[in-house]
């Protein structure tokens, strides 16, 4: 309903597909078809690369806060599997996906919009694109595990310089600060995606570039690189 998925040529492309609200995270649905996108991708061999990108002129504008939550439970005090915040959902099932992840920021990408992209690999942008970690301006904190993704990925100063002013900022800042790998015309934006998955599809081994993806993770939390030798061994 809100997703598009597509296979061509051992590379996935998940579409956030509701241009009309500028591709507005839904907690129901969109999340619902995102998290079953990714465990279809998990298991099917013939995906060597997966690409998220946005229908239209944006990439995702956050949160849909004209859309109605109902919580049947209401009065049934907290629950953290059910209330979880979604895009710490999404942003965990990126983190444990097996495949590489490409983000191809076409447009605005504000609050979740941004944030579910960190767990990726790699992110790149339109010339036009747009960023914002808004949350203080809304009275919130950051979510979607980004006070543990965000720093490791531009690092603390400038993770919170972009935190503490919730300003929206432009792709050559992002760019600067780290955030993306390259710029790219909006036209060339997939394409220029689509050449980094191939080569990853092409001329690697996907039982290594899984492994690699664990491991790289997963030692950003290490202690000591005692814990990465421990692992190379193991492979």
């Amino acid at each position: 309903e809100q997703i598009l998925y597509n296979v061509k040529n051992e590379i996935l492309t998940i579409t956030l597909n509701r241009p009309e609200r500028l591709n507005a995270w839904t907690r129901d649905v969109m999340l619902r078809e995102c998290l079953d996108a990714f465990d279809r991708a998990d298991a099917d061999d013939d995906v060597r690369a997966i690409i998220v990108t946005g229908a239209g002129r944006a990439f995702c504008a956050g949160v849909d806060l004209t859309v109605s939550y109902e919580n049947p439970d209401e009065n049934a005090g907290f629950n953290a599997a059910r209330d979880r915040d979604t895009g710490g959902q999404i942003a965990l099932r990126i983190f444990n996906c097996m495949k590489p992840v490409i983000a191809a920021i076409n447009g605005p990408a504000v609050g979740v919009g941004i944030t579910m992209t960190l767990p990726m690999d790699i992110r790149i942008a339109a010339d036009t694109a747009t960023f914002g970690f808004v949350f203080a301006r809304r009275g919130i904190v950051p979510e979607a595990c980004s006070s543990w993704f965000l720093p490791r990925v531009v690092g603390i100063s400038k993770a919170l310089e972009w935190t503490y002013s919730g300003r929206v900022f432009s792709a050559q800042e992002a760019l600067a600060g780290g955030l993306i790998r390259s710029i790219h015309p909006g036209d060339k934006l997939l394409e220029a995606a689509e050449s980094i998955a191939r080569e990853i599809a092409d001329t690697t081994s996907a039982v290594s570039i899984s492994l690699t993806r664990q491991m790289m993770w997963r030692m950003l939390g290490a202690d000591h690189p005692m814990d990465a030798h421990k692992i190379d061994s193991r492979a």
